[in-house]
């Protein structure tokens, strides 16, 4: 579906869903990249859309100072979310050096188990093991404040429900079906960035 849209309205897209934003510091002091792993559609988004961002509006404010990466993984769904190891490899590749070698951490929020498969398997294989060294699986928020300061990033509201829905169905945590219902009911609407909340603030 992303043939239909044009580059520059697709990194508009990329703009208003906010899907990477620098917000805070970890507790070391590293600038932050939060990135929206659900908004990363690859039914919406190109590879060059998201190539043409990153190297216009992210690259060159990671100038040459340690930073951090938040990911959250929360509600990706392979089908529709995944634009593919092709695809991300493309991505990484054009990541600057100095960019690589000043990320400190990558902070994975919610991680499934066919994530972390998939890893600790292909991850290394077209990552690099050093890359892959710097993953911190956080399957709960609360334990995200070990890392990162607390008042200073914004966690979108379908993260903090998907993180009350964890709780209450400790099963959940590494890809295991449940058959109890949902608790927290609607999906994520329309305008993924108007609303936060300060629960997990």
């Amino acid at each position: 579906m992303c043939a239909h849209i044009s580059l520059s309205d697709q990194e508009q897209l990329v703009e208003k869903l906010q899907i990477f934003k620098f917000q805070g510091r970890d507790k070391n002091g590293h600038k932050v990249l939060r990135i929206i792993g659900k908004f990363l559609s690859a039914r919406f988004l190109s590879v060059d859309a998201l190539k043409n961002y990153l190297e216009e509006n992210i690259f060159p404010r990671l100038k040459k100072k340690p930073f951090s990466v938040l990911y959250l993984h929360t509600q990706v769904q392979k089908s529709e979310d995944f634009p593919g190891i092709s695809a991300l490899r493309s991505i990484y590749d054009v990541i600057p050096i100095n960019a690589r070698d000043n990320l400190q951490a990558i902070y994975f929020v919610h991680p499934s188990l066919q994530a972390k498969l998939f890893l600790a398997t292909f991850g290394r294989l077209h990552f690099g093991s050093r890359l892959y060294g710097k993953l911190r699986y956080i399957n709960r928020i609360d334990y995200l404040w070990d890392h990162i300061r607390r008042n200073e990033v914004k966690i979108p509201e379908f993260v903090c429900d998907h993180d009350e829905d964890l709780e209450g169905h400790q099963m959940l945590d590494y890809g295991v079906e449940s058959d109890h219902p949902r608790v927290c009911g609607a999906p994520f609407m329309d305008s993924p960035v108007t609303m936060y909340s300060t629960r997990c603030i």
